[in-house]
């Protein structure tokens, strides 16, 4: 199967081709959205304030915010800051630009200190992203191949059609995509308790496969410490009232959207693999903290998996730009939730669980679909222009 994507310069494909103004810390989050104002086109993104942070989460901070820099789908980088090695050795030009730099796109900078000021920072800003919008725009798609794509999912407002017929049908798709060469992401610690066992059988390293058991351990360890039961807490009430009983009853469905194969590693938020193949990203089950570290990560298409919850009623947003770079593709399983909010979805695994197609052809028809995607056909989140406020998975303390 093929699509028609961008190829870089260090061999990864994208399917959509932005210009991004990526802050090098909070600080320079201003100068950058100024920019972004006066040239039309580019986007960007505005973490959290890295100072008063923990090691831990500086580091998480610079690793998304340099990721989406990476990702296949951005065809040009504008970096500003106030200094060019910023704040913290997180954000110095060797640790942040250098890798953004070797992925061979075409990378600018801006720095007030090296501009004489702010006026002139935005000015040089102005004329610099417009150049880089220029730029990008003589980038071509041509022909690749299935395993050029690297993909992303999360399921969400789970319900008993989400492990019958929807995250089936997604894990179908990966495995046809990670048997194509390509590669694939789920997370969620949250959601594989309980099933984690299962998970863990299927990492092709020993340590690889610690790392997994050791965040589950962790998840369940914090909610102690805080006088909780993780299983009374998870699954939610629109979980619930869409009839899931346990956490181990919506884990088992949850994990049957990572298909079967051999997993390759166990993530950290926004860290890019160091191999193709399937991985799992330890995170949270929030949608836009998910989207967001896949699309570091560089996935190129996130798909949000659906059940019924909140849905139902006809009650629920549909997600817009959490991904930044990385469109979302909304599907489910669930025949009242397509028909109720069919509008803002994408695709639908209902005939799995009507009998009208098995699994597999319908993960045919998702993959046909992708593919169209992958080649230039919006996503209906896509047709908003709406700027989401997106989270990053900061786990550690402020001071």
């Amino acid at each position: 199967m093929k699509f028609s994507g961008y190829r870089r310069p260090d061999g990864s494909v994208g399917i959509r081709n932005h210009t991004l103004i990526v802050p090098n810390g909070r600080a320079a989050a201003d100068l950058g959205v100024l920019i972004s104002k006066v040239v039309a086109g580019v986007k960007i993104f505005v973490a959290t304030n890295e100072n008063g942070r923990d090691p831990q989460d500086r580091a998480t901070l610079a690793r998304t915010l340099r990721g989406l820099a990476m990702n296949p789908n951005v065809g040009a980088v504008l970096v500003v800051g106030l200094t060019r090695n910023g704040s913290h050795a997180e954000f110095s030009e060797a640790a942040f630009l250098e890798p953004i730099r070797a992925t061979g796109k075409p990378v600018e900078t801006v720095f007030l200190d090296e501009c004489g000021g702010f006026d002139a920072a935005l000015a040089q800003g102005v004329r610099k992203a417009r150049g880089l919008l220029v730029a990008a725009s003589r980038a071509r798609r041509t022909e690749a191949d299935l395993g050029d794509l690297t993909l992303s999912v999360k399921c969400g407002y789970s319900d008993t059609t989400s492990g019958m017929a929807g995250n089936p049908v997604v894990g179908n798709v990966f495995d046809r995509l990670v048997a194509a060469g390509g590669s694939a992401y789920f997370a969620e610690t949250t959601e594989v308790i309980g099933a984690e066992h299962l998970v863990a059988r299927r990492f092709t390293d020993d340590g690889e496969r610690k790392e997994f058991l050791a965040a589950v351990a962790r998840v369940e360890n914090e909610a102690r410490e805080l006088g909780q039961d993780i299983r009374s807490i998870n699954p939610i009430p629109a979980n619930i009232a869409a009839g899931l009983t346990t956490l181990e009853e919506k884990s088992l469905g949850a994990v049957s959207k990572s298909g079967t194969s051999p997993i390759q590693s166990c993530l950290r938020y926004g860290e890019r693999p160091a191999c193709r193949g399937l991985h799992f990203m330890d995170s949270w089950m929030s949608s836009s903290v998910l989207f967001l570290g896949f699309a570091a990560a560089g996935s190129v298409l996130n798909i949000f998996q659906v059940g019924g919850g909140n849905f139902v009623k006809g009650c629920m947003m549909p997600v817009f730009t959490a991904g930044v770079v990385a469109p979302v593709l909304f599907m489910t399983g669930n025949p009242h939730t397509w028909e109720k909010a069919g509008e803002d979805m994408d695709f639908s695994a209902a005939p799995v669980l009507e009998r009208h197609a098995s699994i597999e052809e319908v993960g045919s028809r998702l993959l046909e679909h992708i593919c169209d995607i992958a080649s230039g056909e919006l996503t209906r989140g896509e047709t908003f222009n709406v700027d989401e406020t997106v989270e990053v998975f900061l786990r550690g303390h402020c001071f």
